[in-house]
């Protein structure tokens, strides 16, 4: 989801005047006629409704057409387009867009607006600037034939420009990444592509509205084709549209008046949690770097700058959804606020404001930051992410725009159901349950809203008491001595100590005459001294303490006390799971998050296993770049990851599967709920599949793997990966297999194992080293079922026959080896697994 700061050029003009007064082709000259006096402003605009403002405009509402009045020509301005409402089912929403700086200029008989490139620049003499624009393509996003002109005043017909595809919604539409209901692909029957129909769309004048430094412009406009009615029905139940053949929407956009000077841009430092807003300046002296990094941020001055704690010249406003459920609104209200303790810690008072949106506001309004509560039909991710739009020339933030799933408050209260189990006797559910969800939304509000500040994500924060709304959260649950579960403190409230260091580095006014270098210097200093660490996206892959989702101070540690309550709810799970009067089947949906409630700590612990300490060091400041993990903590971390693949850890209680039906009529099975093999029935092996898959997933992964092999060459001490595969093996194929529900319940892990084992083996892009070691044990296991298979009675040969299969179907030829198929994990999100788009340098989830 990352909108691109350059928009898409689009080539076009309007030649209809030129057409008007153009003689056919192949006429004499004598033949021709006389050129027309060019009309003036005043006899195309008589009677017409004038908008004065930023850019005068004026609407004929006989014909529908907009009519554009420009006088400032070569003067950059903002240009930003976006989308003013969804087409639901995840797919493009309300408030995405882009922007870009623009300007109008004359060439001939043409008005062109044109993109300037400001990715290269040359900050020395107008020489240098010209070698640079004359290097670099720039784009001209429309081209116009003024209808009017009158000295240096021409009239365009701004209408095309206004109505037509400005998001590219068309390839979106129709792209094989649009989601459908219930999370999936969208499939249903045979499609055509998507186009823009001029025919059913319009400038749309209630949204199209002028101010002094912004002009407003909003079109409707349908999109026709894609699926085959007869394949997909009518009524919005299996499309995205009450007739999926035909799509409107409402597309905005906006020219705006480009910041004022007065904006101080501030050097980039990796260890700061702030996006880099980069360039490339063929004028820096050879002894510097030819791209140049400055910082992300919203523009915020003192009064008074010599003063510890001064009102702010202008303070940073937020506006909220007025279309979100009133509890949710006052919670997102709440949690956005808190960053106002982060800007207070900064020396500001009253900087930062969170508000409703005003009745008479319109959200596209670039000058409104604002936090969007998107409904999503069919569509439970819940996705969340926050955004900015920053002024091109000195990464100065103008506005910022959160999304909100909204059902995300849902997600929660469903893991608070399962957690509390609240519905016994009859009883109304305690306001624990909407307590939680509403402590969960607070945090995403502050975390989103983090975002648009110009915050990166750090992962790191949840093994520092939770030091930052910037981590992903996973609820802090206690379990008591009395047995009851304890969520009160599942959230942290309040802004946490890595935000405040964060704000103050990035947001400290410094009175004039100040270094600032120095002071920003200082800043930092005092934060590493601190012993804060910043773990931004790609660092969740690697770094042992820089993960989502986990909590604590020792992942491993975590993972065993999580273990510990897991087993405790599927213990005591029943149908007080669920309300009076739903059906037994939809214990599933609240079994769900339960039966995987460790998935993310296994990941985090998983990354103790052949992880590498490491931080954003820069040279001089003291840290240390790297550090291996202690073989110990690695021990560790192995033995509680293959205390989670055990039957123990997999087993459902009889009761607890007994009190699960077939779903029943009116609630069909979803990508939430576990997959089956046994039909319509519930299927518990199935649900053991995919609560052991992130484990062996995990211990089997090619780069930690890689890791492995190469850290134990390094040193002695540190494990090797075939030591670990030799564990994984024991507990597995190599221990006894129970009888009943535990041995199907390790025949089911056993699988698991070596299919990702020989997969592991198979694949290409793996370490040669990693391959050859996968051989040796592979080789070293077909030993070990050969041996054990004639006195193996019948359940276990069954068992050790299909791995030889496996292994032989590997042997004959490795490169075309295609593992045998495996069940699925719930996605869950947000309680499930992140956006593949969340790695990105402006836009965050």
């Amino acid at each position: 989801m990352k909108p691109s700061l350059l928009l898409a050029t689009f080539l076009g003009a309007s030649g209809l005047a030129a057409a008007q007064n153009a003689a056919p082709a192949g006429s004499p000259p004598a033949a021709r006629p006389e050129a027309k006096p060019a009309a003036t402003l005043g006899a195309i605009t008589q009677g017409l409704r004038k908008s004065d403002g930023f850019f005068p405009f004026y609407y004929d509402e006989k014909t529908g057409k907009v009519y554009l009045e420009v006088s400032r020509f070569d003067q950059d301005f903002l240009y930003f387009s976006s989308l003013a409402d969804g087409v639901g089912l995840g797919g493009p929403e309300r408030g995405q867009g882009a922007a870009a700086a623009v300007r109008f200029t004359k060439v001939g008989p043409k008005v062109f607006l044109v993109e300037p490139n400001f990715a290269y620049r040359a900050s020395g003499g107008a020489d240098a600037q010209w070698a640079v624009e004359s290097s670099f393509a720039k784009s001209i996003i429309w081209g116009f034939v003024p209808v009017a002109t009158e000295g240096n005043r021409v009239l365009l017909d701004l209408t095309p420009f206004l109505v037509r595809d400005s998001q590219k919604l068309a390839e979106q539409l129709g792209g094989s990444n649009f989601v459908g209901l219930g999370g999936g692909p969208r499939t249903g029957g045979p499609t055509a592509p998507y186009r823009f129909d001029e025919s059913r769309s319009a400038v749309y004048p209630e949204r199209t509205r002028n101010f002094p430094k912004n002009s407003e412009f909003e079109a409707m406009v349908t999109f026709t084709g894609g699926p085959v009615a007869a394949s997909w029905g009518f009524g919005g139940e299996s499309g995205q549209a009450p007739d999926p053949n035909a799509i409107t929407v409402h597309l905005h956009q906006s020219f705006v008046e480009l910041p004022g000077p007065g904006f101080e841009m501030r050097p980039f430092d990796p260890r700061s949690g702030f996006n880099a807003f980069s360039y490339q300046d063929f004028s820096a002296p050879m002894e510097a770097p030819l791209l140049q990094r400055f910082t992300r941020r919203h523009r915020l001055a003192k009064k008074h700058p010599g003063a510890q704690l001064s009102d702010p010249v202008e303070p940073i406003v937020y506006y909220v959804d007025r279309g979100a459920p009133p509890d949710v609104k006052q919670a997102l209200i709440e949690g956005g606020s808190w960053w106002n303790q982060a800007f207070e810690a900064a020396g500001y008072r009253n900087a930062f404001i969170v508000k409703e949106l005003p009745a008479d506001a319109d959200p596209m309004d670039i000058r409104y930051n604002v936090v969007n509560w998107v409904d999503r039909a069919g569509n439970p991710r819940a996705f969340s992410y926050g955004m900015s739009y920053s002024d091109p020339r000195t990464g100065e933030i103008i506005k910022g725009v959160v999304t909100l799933g909204s059902d995300r408050h849902r997600q929660d209260y469903l893991l608070a159901e399962g957690l509390l189990q609240p519905y016994k006797n009859g009883q109304p559910a305690p306001a624990a349950l909407r307590e939680l969800a509403l402590a969960r939304i607070r945090q995403l509000s502050a975390h989103e809203i983090g975002h648009t500040l110009g915050l990166f994500h750090n992962f790191a924060a949840s093994v520092r008491d939770r030091s930052s709304v910037m981590d992903y959260p996973f609820p802090r649950i206690v379990l008591k001595p009395d047995g009851t579960l304890d969520v009160r403190q599942a959230y942290a409230t309040g802004i946490g100590s890595w935000d405040k260091r964060a704000i103050l580095w990035g947001y400290q006014d410094f009175p004039k005459g100040t270094d600032e270098a120095a002071g920003l210097g200082a800043i930092m200093r005092e934060t590493l001294a601190q012993g804060h660490l910043f773990a931004y996206d790609p660092t969740i892959t690697l770094h042992p303490l820089s993960s989502q989702w986990d909590d604590g101070a020792d992942p491993v540690a975590q993972l065993t006390q999580l273990m510990t309550v897991r087993r405790h709810v599927l213990d005591t799970f029943s149908d007080n799971a669920v309300p009076a009067g739903a059906p037994l089947a939809t214990l599933q949906e609240v079994l769900v998050p339960m039966y995987l409630l460790h998935r993310y700590q296994v990941v985090a612990t998983a990354k103790t296993l052949g992880g590498l300490y490491f931080t954003p060091a820069v040279k001089g400041d003291g840290q240390v770049p790297t550090r291996l993990v202690p073989p110990a903590d690695q021990a560790r971390a192995l033995q509680a990851l293959l205390a989670t693949l055990t039957p123990a850890a997999l087993a459902l209680p009889e009761k607890l599967l007994a009190q699960i039906p077939p779903r029943p009529a009116g609630y069909p099975s979803t990508l939430e709920l576990f997959g089956s093999r046994t039909g319509i029935a519930f299927d518990p092996l199935a649900a053991a599949e995919a609560a052991a898959s992130p484990t062996v997933a995990a211990l089997l992964d090619p780069a930690r793997a890689a890791r492995l092999l190469e850290y134990h060459a390094r040193d002695a001490q540190q494990p090797g990966f075939l030591p670990v595969v030799d564990q994984l093996l024991a507990q597995t194929w190599k221990a006894p297999l129970p009888a009943g529900y535990a041995g199907e319940l390790q025949v089911v892990v056993n699988n698991l194992v070596l299919n990702n084992l020989l997969q592991l083996a198979a694949t290409p892009s793996a370490s040669e080293g990693v391959r050859g070691e996968c051989l040796l044990a592979v080789a070293d296991l077909k030993q070990h079922l050969t041996a054990h298979l004639p006195a193996a009675a019948p359940r276990q040969k069954a068992s050790l026959l299909f791995g030889l299969s496996q292994i032989n179907k590997f042997e004959a030829d490795p490169s075309k080896f295609v593992p045998a198929p495996t069940l699925g994990v719930p996605p869950g999100a947000p309680i499930g697994e992140p956006d593949p788009d969340f790695l990105h340098d402006e836009v965050m989830r």
